[in-house]
């Protein structure tokens, strides 16, 4: 697939787009996010799992394992979580509430990669837990943050603090990422933008009110990366979090109010048109 010319040349300011630049690559990005974004592309995405509910609950806690099982091949995610979906009676809220303690031994045969039926037992207390106290799962990234902030990373890291608070497998922990240990938490970050990004076109719901799109930080994995480091927007494709968050700055430029959007352009870009 043919690209329209992008000027990949450093800025004359590290921290700041040149003006031919900004508007060539908004130009470029604004297109590819117009192109991917769109139902046609739920089916072959992870994002399709939290497609089959429309209760909120089902679509957070689907959601959630679609997000977190979303490394490998996305055919394999997509597999893996409508087998996990189908342990759960492909009823996650009312399974993850009601079910009895003898119906956890089937969960214990699931297993994608290094996730297998040891975290997911604890998941599930944890998703059990917090369920019986609060409406949506909105409020454990949520009620770190404050308008004022102006990425999610308090709300990642105080996530990760309120899934970790109950005794836990420790080899659980590696499946919740927090930037403070310098991850990116590209699954995260995916989530949020899932939960909260807001437009008319139906991939991402837009469920959650209390974070602004305008925090949401870029995911950013090996193809985003390797897109955005080919188009000058960062200097090199580490997977860390200021890496996300010198993207996401970036991004924001672009558009402030809604920077994630290009989430779809890049991954696009990587993964599907092979861009390099």
């Amino acid at each position: 697939m043919r690209h329209a010319a992008i000027l990949c040349e450093p800025a004359d300011t590290p921290n700041r787009l040149t003006t031919m630049k900004f508007q060539q690559l908004k130009a470029f990005l604004d297109s590819k996010a117009a192109y991917y974004n769109t139902p046609d592309f739920i089916a072959g995405d992870p994002i399709t799992i939290p497609h089959r509910f429309s209760k909120l609950q089902d679509i957070e806690i689907a959601g959630l394992f679609a997000a977190i099982l979303a490394w490998g091949n996305r055919t394999t995610i997509i597999n893996k979580c409508t087998e996990l979906m189908k342990l759960m009676d492909n009823e996650p809220y009312d399974f993850i509430r009601n079910h009895e303690p003898r119906e956890r031994i089937k969960l214990m045969q699931f297993c994608h990669r290094t996730f297998n039926g040891v975290d997911l037992l604890y998941f599930v207390e944890f998703l059990q837990h917090y369920y019986s106290n609060v409406t949506s799962l909105e409020f454990a990234f949520s009620g770190h943050l404050t308008p004022k902030d102006q990425t999610v990373e308090k709300a990642l890291i105080g996530f990760h603090k309120v899934f970790f608070a109950m005794e836990h497998p420790e080899r659980t922990r590696k499946h919740i990422s927090t930037p403070a240990r310098n991850s990116a938490c590209k699954r995260l970050n995916m989530y949020l933008r899932w939960m909260v990004r807001k437009d008319e076109n139906g991939v991402d719901f837009g469920l959650w009110n209390h974070i602004s799109p305008s925090q949401l930080v870029c995911p950013v994995d090996v193809h985003v990366g390797r897109v955005a480091t080919r188009l000058g927007l960062i200097s090199a494709a580490k997977s860390d979090w200021p890496t996300a968050l010198d993207l996401t700055e970036k991004l924001r430029q672009l558009d402030p109010e809604d920077p994630a959007k290009y989430d779809f352009a890049l991954f696009g870009l990587g993964v599907i048109e092979k861009y390099v």
